[in-house]
């Protein structure tokens, strides 16, 4: 496995945040907004429990590489 290039998904049943090491610029915007759910000292770094939903999707929205992103969980 290339930790370069991870690719892990967190999921609280409602959406999947999905994490790709090799697009991630550690601008720390995460972190910055959403601490309680972005602790990358941690492990697991994302803890999917700690927010609701949108307040997970407006921290992932604003990632500026791209290296999170998000999708709905089906039903």
């Amino acid at each position: 496995m290339d930790i370069n290039n991870l690719k892990k998904e967190y999921s609280n049943g409602d959406i999947t945040v999905v994490w790709q090491s090799g697009k991630c610029i550690h601008s720390a915007n995460c972190v910055k907004n959403n601490p309680k759910v972005f602790s990358p000292k941690e492990q697991p770094w994302i803890h999917m429990d700690a927010a609701t939903s949108q307040e997970i999707i407006d921290t992932v929205r604003k990632c500026p590489s791209g290296a999170l992103t998000y999708y709905q969980n089906k039903d």
